[in-house]
């Protein structure tokens, strides 16, 4: 073959040899930074933690958040900016 046919199909090849290599698996996401629960009470009743049974503990808007029984939680969920408001005094 004359040489220069033979750059051709080099060239030619380069690009799927290119596509044959693994691509390296994208980084995993950090986790969000969650605040912790700062108060050793409900946040809905006052009630001490825990006085109730386990508490109830979740994560709103990237607080954590703890009340004393699940039926607080709907309270809390109806207006969550009123007790928000009580975790920055």
């Amino acid at each position: 073959m004359k040489p220069a046919l033979l750059l051709l199909a080099a060239l030619a090849a380069a690009p799927l040899a290119r596509a044959a290599e693994p691509k390296p698996a994208p980084a995993p996401a950090e986790a969000p930074k969650v605040k912790p629960y700062p108060l050793d009470s409900c946040l809905v009743s006052g009630e001490k933690l825990g006085t109730m049974g386990k508490p109830v503990a979740f994560t709103h808007e990237g607080q954590e958040i703890k009340l004393c029984c699940k039926s607080c939680k709907p309270k809390f969920l109806k207006d969550p900016a009123s007790y928000l408001a009580k975790l920055k005094k």
